[in-house]
């Protein structure tokens, strides 16, 4: 389905909604009691930029994830100690992920179109990031060069996430601002190793996603 027949759909959904509620329903009146909603949250930073670090980082590890920091000189090094932290070996790169970033002694498999089964038999995925919200502690990434495939970060039992400090952000409206031009993008909302809970409050860690989180956050 294009663009242009899910916007049409989504149109003529809202448009019969609006028609059995007895309103009108012409989408020039629709946009504008769209633009009159009270829009009066937070919408940008209030934060020193050190603050709006430490409190991603805070939200993070409240969600089981590790964070470390390092500068882009020592950053290799500390990709390798994070590696080797965790026992890790074999990883899945996606196209585009800088090569100069990638430690010896490891070895990493470009995802290329890698099968469920091939992604489920190495020991994780490393990414770059698109943004990061401080306020949520959520990591985003999306079907670009660098952070690949949304399969290739859900498969795999074990993220290596990298985070550049200039990606962060505050609020969640920051962030929507800065994802509008790629907004049409498979993008990823990541907040911390998958969890989920039955109806018994049961929690059980890695059904949608990698049960380990570690988060390089380059400064």
């Amino acid at each position: 389905m294009t663009t242009e027949n899910q916007l049409s759909a989504r149109d003529e959904i809202l448009h019969r909604i609006r028609a059995a509620n007895g309103a009108t329903s012409d989408a020039a009146t629709a946009q504008s009691e769209w633009s009159a909603l009270p829009r009066d949250y937070k919408r940008s930073a209030t934060q020193p930029r050190d603050a709006i670090l430490s409190l991603l980082e805070d939200r993070l590890r409240d969600y089981d994830a590790q964070v470390i920091r390092s500068t882009p000189a020592d950053l290799r090094r500390s990709i390798a100690e994070r590696l080797s932290a965790r026992g890790k070996q074999r990883l899945v790169v996606p196209a585009g992920f800088p090569a100069a970033w990638l430690p010896p002694n490891f070895t990493f498999v470009l995802d290329e179109s890698l099968t469920p089964v091939e992604l489920d038999a190495v020991d994780g995925v490393i990414t770059a990031s698109t943004v990061a919200i401080a306020e949520t502690g959520t990591v985003v990434l999306q079907n670009v060069p660098g952070q690949g495939r949304r399969a290739a970060t859900l498969v795999p039992d074990y993220h290596l996430c990298l985070v550049r400090a200039d990606d962060v952000v505050e609020t969640v409206p920051e962030a929507m601002a800065k994802l509008q031009p790629t907004a049409a993008l498979a993008t990823t909302f990541v907040s911390g190793p998958s969890a989920t809970a039955d109806i018994e409050m049961t929690r059980i860690n890695g059904v949608h996603g990698p049960r380990f989180l570690d988060v390089i956050l380059i400064v």
